[in-house]
């Protein structure tokens, strides 16, 4: 369901947290409305100059998008994207220059202020944040630099409050909150494993609700995944989807929260088959699956993210194993789609990030040669 980037490293201290189960209703069960493709959606392809792979991760209110490129040397480099197609390369200072090393940028909130991470020269993982001026502050968490932050589960609010993940000198993972003066607080969710690649999870672009509600997941000891809202007061809520397996690797993932404190995301049944799923403040979960989602293991419906006006995106991997994006609008109408130039042969195709309020949505996708390509679908 996720896809990473490293950067940085902190210790912090633990933020209180009280576990609270969260008592779930089962309230429809479906494979949902589905039409094929979107006739009347215009589509843009986003190359930056000079990559040969692309991947857009965030896209605010006025259309602008960030992500990361690969040149030809094998440099990362961040790029803002504007609504009429300018580009702007964003490479913060002390990113490295050798292969694999550089910057990538991860989301942009409403101000154009972003976040992002770099692998500096000696691929020690760094976080920075971007402001509209061009002006760049890397951050590090207290302790030096040997740890790392997940890069593409930043989430940068409209008061540049920055919510992400790091890994520890264990390999296990924390919740972080930087709030705009630089301050850091770790969380870790309640039975959350502490094994290697066990830990806390908060999601990517929709992580953080107006009222500072934090969702995500955790991984426990028995590698099983777990939902959680985190209150502002720093009280935990865990919850698992009906239906959602119980062996490795399986569980309840989450996408993200609107602001009406919705919540969406994905479990994965006991066949390994994914799912999508929306839950309501009062607790009723709503499941669905997209038309033509394959029912094999490791296949099926992924939702990733929920716009501030409750529409879902993702993508759903069907029975030969090729990536179809998918809309879901606040009815429960889904519509499919696959961008211009998708590759279908195995783990190509469409995978859509975030909508913006207009239901501009971002994401990339992977042609037939399995080079990834940035894309704006405009309704």
């Amino acid at each position: 369901m996720r896809s990473r980037f490293l950067v940085g490293q902190f210790n912090a201290a633990l933020a209180r947290t009280t576990a609270l189960v969260l008592g779930l209703i089962m309230c429809s069960v479906g494979a949902g409305f589905s039409a094929s493709v979107q006739e009347k959606a215009t589509f843009i392809t986003i190359d930056p100059p000079g990559s040969i792979s692309t991947y857009a991760q965030s896209i605010n209110p006025s259309g602008e998008v960030v992500g990361g490129f690969l040149d030809a040397n094998n440099i990362f480099h961040g790029y803002v994207r504007a609504f009429d197609g300018t580009f702007t390369q964003i490479d913060a200072p002390g990113a490295g220059t050798g292969q694999y090393q550089g910057t990538v940028a991860t989301t942009i909130n409403a101000e154009a202020d972003i976040a992002g991470a770099y692998l500096d020269a000696s691929y020690v993982n760094h976080g920075f944040l971007r402001a509209r001026d061009g002006s760049i502050k890397p951050f590090d968490a207290p302790g030096g630099g040997t740890n790392s932050i997940w890069g593409t589960s930043l989430n940068i609010t409209p008061a540049e409050k920055v919510v992400g993940t790091y890994f520890d000198a264990s390999t296990v993972y924390h919740g972080f909150i930087r709030a705009r003066d630089g301050a850091l607080t770790s969380f870790d969710a309640p039975n959350a494993g502490t094994g290697s690649g066990q830990g806390t999870f908060p999601s990517g672009n929709d992580a953080v609700s107006p009222a500072g509600e934090i969702v995500g997941d955790y991984l426990d000891a028995s590698n099983v995944y777990h939902g959680f809202l985190r209150a502002p007061d720093g009280v935990f809520t865990t919850f698992d989807v009906p239906g959602a397996g119980t062996g490795s690797s399986q569980g309840t993932e989450i996408g993200g929260i609107d602001p009406a404190g919705t919540i969406t995301g994905t479990y994965t049944d006991d066949a390994n088959v994914s799912h999508g799923f929306v839950g309501t403040r009062d607790g009723c979960i709503t499941t669905f699956d997209v038309q033509g989602a394959g029912t094999g293991s490791g296949q099926g419906t992924s939702a990733q993210n929920i716009s501030v006006v409750g529409v879902i995106t993702g993508w759903s991997l069907d029975a030969s194993n090729v990536y179809h994006g998918f809309v879901r609008d606040r009815s429960g109408a889904i519509t499919t789609f696959d961008a211009p130039g998708a590759g279908t042969g195995e783990f190509e195709g469409t995978q859509p990030g975030p909508a913006n309020p207009a239901g501009v949505i971002t994401g990339w996708y992977y042609d037939d040669s399995f080079t990834s390509h940035g894309f704006l679908r405009i309704p």
